[in-house]
C-alpha cells in the first residue's frame, strides 16, 4: 500500500474507509461526467453524500462502489451526479438582476410578442419562479407572453422544482403581497408549506440538461439567459466551452445574467459586459 492510498485520518470514526485514492477517483469521475472540479476541502462533503449511496445499495466500501460505477453504472451515474451537485439557492437571490429583468421585459413588451427566457441551473426552482414572478409583475398579469425553460443536471432537484412546494420559511423574506398573489398556503397535513400558484407554474417548462453536453436542445434565441453561480464549479477552459455554446442561443439583444463571483475576463472574445454581472455576446469581429 502506498502513501497515496492510505486512508485520510478521520476526525471521528467513519462507517466506511475513504482513502486519498478513493477521493481522487471521485474527483476524476465527476469532472468527466459533469465538469465539476472538486477542491480538496470538499472531501468531507463527498464522503457524507456518497456514503448514503453505499448504504442504500448495501455496498461495503467506496472502492467497491466506484468499481461498480465504472464497470456498469447505469442509472447509478445519475444518482452519483445528483449526490455531488451543490444546490444553494433562494427566491430573488441577487435582487438587482430581477430589477434589471423587470426593466428589460418592459422594453421587450413593446418590441416582440412572445419572450423566451432560459434558466440554465434551475436547482429546486426558486430562481425560475422568481423570473416568472418578475414577468407577471412587469406585464401586470398572471399570463404574461413569456415562456421560461428551466434546466438542471440534477433530476432530483428538478422534480422538487416542478412540484413547486416549499416550506414557509423559504418564502418568509418575500413581500407579503407577493406571497399572497403567487403562493397558496397549505392547511391541515400541508400546514407549514406553500405551493406556487398554478398560473405561475404554467409559464415554466422543466428539462434535464448537462452543460457539458455537445449541444443544448432548448431552442432560442432567448431574450434572457440566467446562468448564475454554476460556472464557479468549472475551470476556465470548461467555462469557455460552455459560453461558446450559450452564445449560439443568443442574439445581439440577449442579456446573460451571471453570478456575483463569476468573472469572464478570459472570455472577452465570447461575451462582453454590459452592466453589473450582465453580459451580451461579443460582436462578430471579436468572436474567434
Amino acid at each position: 500500500m502506498t502513501a497515496s492510498t492510505l486512508p485520510h485520518p478521520p476526525s471521528d470514526d467513519r462507517e466506511f474507509e475513504f482513502s486519498d485514492h478513493d477521493f481522487q477517483r471521485v474527483c476524476a469521475l465527476i469532472r468527466a461526467r459533469a465538469g465539476i472540479a472538486l477542491a480538496p476541502g470538499k472531501r468531507d462533503m463527498v464522503y457524507g453524500r456518497l456514503s448514503r449511496r453505499l448504504r442504500a445499495l448495501n455496498v461495503p466500501s467506496f472502492r467497491d462502489y466506484l468499481d461498480a460505477l465504472e464497470r456498469n453504472g447505469g442509472a447509478e451515474w445519475e444518482a452519483f451526479t445528483n449526490a455531488l451537485t451543490t444546490n444553494l439557492t433562494s427566491f430573488f437571490r441577487e435582487p438587482h438582476h430581477f430589477e434589471q429583468l423587470h426593466k428589460q421585459l418592459e422594453g421587450l413588451a413593446r418590441e416582440r410578442g412572445s419572450i423566451d427566457i432560459w434558466c440554465c441551473a434551475a436547482s429546486t426552482g426558486e430562481e425560475p419562479y422568481s423570473i416568472a414572478i418578475t414577468a407577471c409583475e412587469a406585464f401586470g398579469t398572471m399570463k404574461p407572453p413569456v415562456r421560461i425553460i428551466a434546466t438542471d443536471i440534477d433530476t432530483n432537484v428538478l422534480a422538487t422544482a416542478k412540484r413547486g412546494v416549499y416550506a414557509l420559511e423559504r418564502v418568509s423574506a418575500l413581500d407579503a403581497d407577493v406571497r399572497r398573489r403567487f403562493f397558496q398556503r397549505g392547511t391541515g397535513a400541508n400546514d407549514g408549506y406553500c405551493r406556487v400558484n398554478p398560473a405561475l407554474q404554467a409559464l415554466l417548462e422543466f428539462r434535464p440538461l448537462n452543460l457539458l453536453d455537445a449541444r443544448y436542445d432548448v431552442g432560442g434565441p432567448f431574450s434572457a439567459i440566467f446562468c448564475r453561480n454554476v460556472m464557479i464549479y468549472f475551470d476556465k477552459p470548461t467555462q469557455r466551452g460552455i459560453l461558446t455554446k450559450l452564445v449560439t442561443h443568443m442574439d445581439d439583444q440577449t442579456m446573460l445574467y451571471t453570478g456575483h463571483s463569476e468573472n469572464y475576463l478570459h472570455a472577452a472574445d465570447i461575451i462582453q459586459p454590459c452592466g453589473r454581472t450582465l453580459y451580451r455576446r461579443a460582436q462578430a469581429g471579436a468572436r474567434r
